[in-house]
């Protein structure tokens, strides 16, 4: 039989069969490689695979095989230094909800995270939660940052989950549609979650007052049915974002504003640091490119960490 894995927990996978869309409490038969990629979960929410159902344990099942991925969206594994952790697989897009209040998200984790996406051709769209918390000077600042990355391709929303501001229009982009939903602990995943399908009543939690940091409340990724054909993919929040498998020659390709002057730089191997004749750095300076978007270029490009 065929299914999707749609909740991972370590060594047991469940999986919906696509016949009948019964759910299975499946185990790998034997240890799966991925080449050329040191993962810490052989199998990720999304895969497909092929499974059979052990006659002995009524519901269990087998997974036999996983079917190549068209894409997929990785991180630095947080407990096996040299591993990556795949958080989803065979997605439709991405969004990564994001907040300017409490608490902040940084330019360099959202530029990391639509690095990642470029690199797997996953169409990133950023979605600004907790509206209900921003004054007239922070709304003024959310457009500011709205008009950053718009100008780079990047499709942007502004919702509230308490208020149901602008859910509507995130429900539009979910539609018929396999969606990763990402971000920091305490951004509102779940709280956005519960507005959008009420019926699933997600855990959610509030913000440390001593950390002004998301509390974990989601402890496994899974698949949520929003409705018949389309599909939310629930995550644990991100700490950090370390980029995985990009190596820094590449690294400007995957970000637009950059990619689209590569062949205009004097030399062909310009790192676009302080290289003569470099057309990226030329448009920083005449303010074509945002700073700091640079700026996370920059941070990448050093390997340096950026948690917030």
């Amino acid at each position: 039989m065929t299914g999707t894995v749609v909740k991972s927990t370590g060594s047991w996978y469940i999986v919906r069969d696509h016949a009948t869309l019964a759910l299975h409490r499946c185990r790998l038969r034997g240890k799966f490689k991925h080449k050329g990629l040191k993962v810490s979960n052989p199998l990720a929410v999304g895969d497909v695979v092929t499974f059979s159902v052990e006659e002995q344990t009524e519901g269990a099942g087998v997974i036999d095989h996983i079917e190549p991925r068209r894409n997929y969206i990785i991180r630095r594994s947080v407990h096996k230094t040299e591993h990556a952790h795949i958080v989803a697989a065979n997605l439709d897009q991405a969004l990564l909800v994001v907040t300017l209040a409490s608490p902040a998200t940084s330019f360099g984790f959202i530029d990391r995270f639509l690095v990642t996406a470029e690199a797997y051709s996953i169409p990133a769209t950023l979605v600004f939660n907790k509206l209900d918390l921003y004054d007239e000077e922070l709304l003024d600042y959310l457009g500011q940052v709205q008009k950053m990355y718009e100008r780079i391709g990047y499709p942007t929303l502004r919702c509230s989950a308490e208020t149901g501001e602008g859910l509507a229009d995130v429900e539009v982009l979910l539609d018929s549609k396999t969606t990763l939903l990402s971000g920091h602990s305490g951004v509102g995943k779940s709280t956005l979650i519960n507005a959008i399908v009420p019926d699933l009543d997600l855990k959610t939690d509030e913000i440390s007052e001593y950390s002004d940091k998301g509390k974990h409340t989601t402890t496994y990724a899974e698949m949520l049915v929003v409705r018949p054909g389309t599909y939310l993919i629930d995550t644990p929040g991100i700490k950090e974002l370390a980029l995985v498998d990009i190596r820094p020659g590449e690294l400007a390709h995957f970000f637009p504003e950059m990619r689209e002057r590569l062949n205009q730089c004097r030399y062909h191997n310009c790192r676009h640091v302080e290289e003569p004749g470099c057309a990226v750095h030329e448009a920083v300076e005449k303010g074509k490119i945002a700073m700091p978007r640079y700026e996370s270029y920059l941070s990448m490009l050093a390997g340096e960490d950026n948690r917030r």
